[in-house]
């Protein structure tokens, strides 16, 4: 196709947002109350006190609430807490997301451990745990954090509920004009400039 017959791109696009992590996405990835328990008993780990990260990260943040409402007014309270819970949200899912690469490596180096050919997946030195034993605990240590950090946000979901009165839902960024790279708005803007 010749470059006269081409149809001229169209200048308009739909604006596109960008998707803000959820609590779902966190709990999808995040082990739960029971499963961390599970692996704090398989791994000899602290079992912890979920409900009691939980209640201190959302009281907390109705405390500090309560601290700053003076100063600011509903919507500057709302926009405040929408990014703290953000905040925790992310992290707990970057946490799970780095849990569930962990369990992926662990299940490979224990499934390798079938195969008797293979000398790196032997027990190692007398007092040394092997290459898969240390992936599990790595593993197991990452579930815990993970859950931990699950906790922390389920609270702090629950504090921008109570404080807002509406469910928290995570902010969701309008991307204007999505494939228009930064290079292409500034000759733009300079061709523009030139007449």
């Amino acid at each position: 196709m010749s470059s006269s017959t081409r149809q001229p791109k169209s200048r308009a696009r739909a604006a596109q947002t960008r998707k803000g992590t959820t609590l779902e996405m966190v709990r999808l990835c995040c082990p739960d109350s029971n499963q961390a328990s599970l692996i704090s008993e398989s791994f000899g780990l602290p079992v912890l006190d979920s409900g009691g990260i939980r209640e201190f990260h959302e009281r907390s943040l109705i405390e500090g609430a309560d601290t700053l409402s003076e100063g600011l007014s509903d919507k500057a309270m709302q926009i405040h807490l929408q990014r703290i819970v953000g905040s925790y949200v992310g992290s707990a899912y970057g946490a799970g997301q780095f849990y569930s690469k962990a369990v992926s490596e662990a299940k490979d180096a224990s499934a390798r451990l079938a195969n008797d050919a293979r000398d790196e997946d032997l027990e190692g030195p007398v007092g040394f745990d092997s290459a898969a034993q240390r992936k599990r605990e790595f593993a197991a240590d990452m579930g815990l954090q993970s859950h931990a950090l699950r906790m922390a946000a389920e609270g702090a979901v629950a504090a921008y509920e109570h404080i807002v009165g509406e469910a928290w839902k995570p902010y969701e960024r309008q991307v204007e004009n999505p494939g228009q790279s930064v290079s292409r708005k500034a000759a733009e803007l300079q061709m523009a400039a030139l007449g």
